[in-house]
């Protein structure tokens, strides 16, 4: 049986969404076709196919091998690398035990 995706908010697949037309755009620029992404990939088409339509069940696993298949493994860094919110907190905690 398979397993249900996680539960979703609409902001959280717009971005999904948002992020594989971009993936699915980088495929198309370079000129290959859904099987050999998927094949390269080491993922199945139908994988390929959640990857690029955003779908919240595809695994992270998946997206991560599209990105090397395309030659973008640099953007995968970038991701949560910038924890404002999270420093701050630190900071303020920091602060606190201070006194």
């Amino acid at each position: 049986m398979p397993k249900k995706p996680p539960i979703i908010f609409p902001q959280e697949q717009k971005l999904l969404s948002e992020l594989g037309e971009r993936l699915k755009l980088a495929r198309l620029r370079r000129k290959l076709s859904s099987v050999v992404v998927a094949q390269r990939a080491g993922i199945s088409r139908s994988s390929l196919y959640k990857v690029e339509k955003g779908d919240p069940g595809a695994t992270l696993g998946s997206y991560v091998r599209v990105l090397a298949v395309l030659g973008l493994t640099a953007d995968i860094s970038a991701l949560a690398a910038d924890d404002k919110v999270g420093r701050k907190l630190q900071d303020l905690a920091l602060a606190h035990s201070k006194t």
